[in-house]
């Protein structure tokens, strides 16, 4: 059974506050991998920042209770546009000073901090590691105990080995588990493996001694414990091929590559009866993969049948991918088989982006081009989302795919940027209590879940169990009003709620007051923040739900406009041709086409290359604070009574030829007053079709498309800023 109440006790996020401080144990790195990115303080004691790979660094070091953590960027404003401290369901919001950010821990963690929307393969990211102490090292003949230092070469114990890396014992190699039973790997030592893969092509999937910071070839009942793996070289970070019997206890992998791909953290070629538990997983491509073979890219490679894989179990770990899956499974033209597969009580901080000729997702199964095999008992539970794409895609076309369960899916503050599939042989597909915010999904519509040649339609279970739902009153709140927040009565259950903002309560109702306007990840602009609120329920029996849902506390209100003539519905658009990859300043270009749409669409009349703007009114339905959420291929912009409210990121291209760019998302809030508001999107057209989406949410409004009817604009008269009410 899965407790998420004593973890979020453990490390609530509380005032920056003095306290007898406990004993804390920095675990030292070498001086060439020393980062100067930031500065970290942990109870006043300086802790070694290390550059991991690609713009990663991280930090580690030991404690025996709470602890206060100073961070300090070296760029100047870099936390000037916000700070997302992940996994979101701790309830983590820094106190900002400039250059610092400071927070409380309250046990061990392992974080991701990074600036919001930040978190693709040329991002500055930074990863905690707060650990408790290791134990001191075995006694004993046949142990062998590596005390700190730097050591440029490999491991390769034998059979019966116990090998003990004292924190600060660093490996600049590999770890090679050739053809051994019995090894155990103690301690906190760390591997860097830089190996001699070409950055432009696969080779990672080799199987041979030093290809990969862990590689193990037919080895059996092997314990590894408080290892750290760093990969800078374009390959697979661990590759197990035809061995069972795997213990990882908090490992910690950290890979990155200028390519962005084909950097697996954990593999499977044939094997399993592996237990990865505690564990934090940092990838360039698949977090988890499993196959029965791989020897290459021939036909005779690819079509040869491999061994099953069978018997994984992660549990409460902590994920997070650039752009892949966090689990893939299959691969077209692959024959082997797998069954008891199990993800459970663990954080997805980034699953993925885009499409590798299949969809990205929280788990891929792609079954094509001759692929066949009986895959079964896969079972995903208990899982929190942050930043994600899909949730499923899977595709099997011989014999099948069944008995697959993703049960208490909790995505907490997004919605997918892309539907799910089922394709092929596949069924027995059970969505048990998946919900966004608060919408638990009870259909193909509501995930969004396609289903196709000959796939068996999804199954959506009633609820059972507690049911984590909540009101706001008032709906409409500024910084310093008392806002109640009431949970839906659920017998025998106890409401643990994080709100926001760094503090939290217990109880069926509370009251708050937020502080500020500055939103739970401190991006608050245009006078309104959004926090992001979440309500955990666990009944008697230790079942239990999560609830989510984004509060905007106003500071600053915008009126609405005056419009002085008769309005017509829709938009109006204008198309500017240009060979541009990025959005450029339109307010410099001249457009060659006009014209009116019921929303955001255009006719571009033959034009692949283009840039639309769209400009009218948007017509909001009561006063409050809205977000609006904006979601495109190419880039796209959204600018409300003259703001900019988001902006998506850079176009992201898909790989493997999947064409097009992958959808980039973006939102913004503000304190809107009732009736009519000036409204610009941009959006850019060269590489990816569709204009695009935006959706919002408010007071009484649950997050849903804009409407058309929300849509005018004017056919004559003029529009002005009206008095409004400030």
């Amino acid at each position: 059974m899965f407790f998420f109440r004593p973890l979020i006790v453990a490390v609530l996020a509380l005032p920056f506050v003095a306290f007898a401080a406990p004993r804390v144990q920095p675990v030292p790195v070498p001086e060439e991998m020393r980062s100067t990115a930031f500065t970290v303080l942990v109870n006043g004691v300086p802790v070694d920042v290390a550059h991991a790979a690609a713009s990663y660094s991280f930090v580690s070091f030991d404690i025996t209770g709470p602890v206060n953590v100073e961070i300090t960027a070296a760029e100047p404003g870099f936390w000037t546009g916000g700070v997302d401290i992940e996994p979101w369901r701790l309830g983590i919001r820094p106190v900002r000073d400039g250059q610092t950010i400071r927070f409380k821990l309250q046990g061990p963690a392992k974080l991701s901090i990074t600036r919001p929307g930040d978190f693709l393969n040329h991002a500055a990211m930074l990863f905690l590691f707060a650990g408790v102490p290791p134990a001191p090292a075995p006694r004993g003949t046949g142990v062998q105990v590596y005390p700190p230092g730097v050591y440029r070469m490999s491991l390769n114990p034998k059979s019966g080995d116990t090998i003990y890396l004292a924190p600060g014992a660093v490996f600049f190699g590999s770890l090679n588990l050739w053809k051994v039973q019995g090894v155990k790997v103690l301690g906190r030592g760390m591997f860097v493996y830089d190996g001699p893969q070409d950055p432009n092509n696969d080779e990672g999937w080799m199987q041979k001694p030093d290809w990969h910071c862990i590689g193990a070839l037919q080895a059996r009942d092997v314990q590894i414990s408080g290892l750290t793996c760093i990969v800078r070289s374009r390959t697979w970070s661990i590759q197990m091929k035809d061995s069972t019997g795997f213990v990882y206890e908090d490992l910690r992998v950290i890979g990155g590559n200028p390519g962005n791909a084909n950097q697996d953290g954990m593999d499977w070629l044939g094997g399993g009866d592996t237990i990865v538990r505690d564990a934090f997983l940092r990838t360039s491509d698949d977090v988890f993969a499993m196959q029965g073979n791989w020897d290459g890219y021939t036909e005779e490679d690819m079509t040869r049948p491999g061994h099953n894989v069978a018997n994984i179990l992660i549990d409460h770990s902590v994920l997070s991918t650039s752009i892949s899956n966090i689990v893939r499974a299959g691969w077209p033209q692959k024959i082997y088989n797998s069954r008891n597969f199990a993800l459970r009580n663990s954080d997805i901080l980034h699953a993925g982006i885009g499409a590798c000729g299949q969809t990205f997702g929280v788990f891929g199964f792609w079954g094509a081009n001759g692929a066949s095999g009986e895959h079964m008992g896969f079972t995903f539970e208990n899982l929190m989302l942050d930043h994600w794409y899909s949730l499923v895609q899977m595709e099997q076309e011989n014999p099948s795919l069944h008995e697959f369960t993703f049960h208490n899916i909790w995505a907490l503050d997004q919605p997918p940027l892309a539907g799910s599939t089922l394709t092929g042989d596949v069924k027995n597909v059970t969505f048990d209590n998946v919900k966004y915010g608060q919408m638990r999904v009870t259909g193909n519509a509501e995930l969004p879940l396609a289903t196709s040649d000959g796939a068996a339609p999804g199954k959506f279970p009633e609820p059972h169990g507690p049911v984590a739902e909540f009101t706001v009153d008032p709906p409409i709140f500024g910084p310093g009003d008392a806002v109640t927040f009431t949970a839906v009565p659920s017998p025998r259950t106890r409401f643990t709620w994080l709100f926001g903002d760094g503090t939290g309560a217990t109880g069926q109702r509370v009251r708050h007051r937020y502080k500020d306007a500055d939103g739970t990840e401190l991006n608050g602009a245009n006078g309104a923040g959004r926090f992001r609120v979440l309500l955990h329920a666990e009944d008697k029996d230790g079942r239990e739900d999560w609830a989510a849902r984004g509060l905007v506390a106003v500071a600053r209100w915008h009126p609405a406009v005056r419009v002085g003539g008769a309005l017509a519905q829709g938009l109006k658009w204008r198309i500017f041709p240009g060979a541009w990859t990025e959005l450029p300043d339109l307010t410099k270009e001249t457009a060659v086409f006009t014209g009116e749409a019921p929303g955001l669409q255009a006719d571009a009349q033959g034009y692949t290359r283009y840039a639309t703007v769209w400009t009218g009114l948007i017509d909001v339905p009561a006063d409050g604070g809205y977000t609006f959420h904006l979601m495109a291929r190419d880039g796209a912009r959204l600018v409300i009574d003259g703001m900019e409210v988001a902006k998506t990121g850079p176009p992201f291209a898909q790989v493997c030829g999947s064409p097009g760019n992958a959808v980039r998302y973006a939102r913004g809030s503000l304190g809107l007053h009732a009736g009519k508001h000036a409204l610009r999107v941009e959006g850019l057209h060269f590489a990816s079709p569709g204009s695009p989406r935006l959706m919002w949410e408010g007071p009484g409004l649950p997050l849903a498309e804009v409407p058309t009817a929300a849509y005018s604009h004017a056919s004559e008269g003029e529009v002005g800023r009206g008095k409004g009410r400030e």
